[in-house]
């Protein structure tokens, strides 16, 4: 009588989960570091779009100076994790809080604030969010000659 392999033995068990666990541990901070980044996409997207606002104003108005700031008729599609800004980073400039889209908006201290004043010339606005629940915020900057720039960068911390 011929006995078949009915199974796998404990050492080739404890093998393949040993090989799982390596890859897991490999890919899983990578992922997290991807998502990171793709969320970060939002920011530049809003501010992008923030910018197009501004300057569509500024063309009709003749100034980037907008009060109240409904005016900019600025406004995403979908929840957001950033809190974007237009002329500076206090709460009476901001003109789209954060909605979940990331994770909670940002409670440590910004380091783009105060961002300038908004002026019949030019405007700064910023997108400031807690990508992935740490304390360290991402924070993003453009400027009316759309130079983007990110200040405190949340995925390489």
């Amino acid at each position: 009588m011929h006995r078949g392999a009915d199974g796998f033995t404990l050492v080739e068990l404890i093998i393949i989960v040993t090989i799982v666990a390596i890859l897991a541990a490999i890919a899983i901070p990578n992922f997290m570091s991807y998502r990171a980044k793709a969320r970060q996409t939002e920011a530049k997207v809003g501010l992008g779009g923030l910018h197009t606002s501004a300057m569509a104003y500024a063309a009709e108005q003749n100034t980037f100076i907008v009060s109240p700031l409904a005016l900019l008729g600025f406004q995403l599609a979908g929840a957001s994790g950033y809190d974007f800004y237009y002329g500076g980073t206090t709460p009476s400039l901001k003109v789209m809080p954060a909605s979940g889209g990331a994770s909670a908006p940002c409670s440590v201290a910004p380091t783009v604030a105060p961002l300038p004043a908004m002026s019949t010339s030019g405007f700064t606005a910023a997108a400031i969010g807690n990508i992935d629940v740490d304390v360290t915020c991402d924070e993003w900057e453009i400027n009316d000659l759309r130079i983007l720039t990110n200040g405190r960068n949340d995925v390489t911390q």
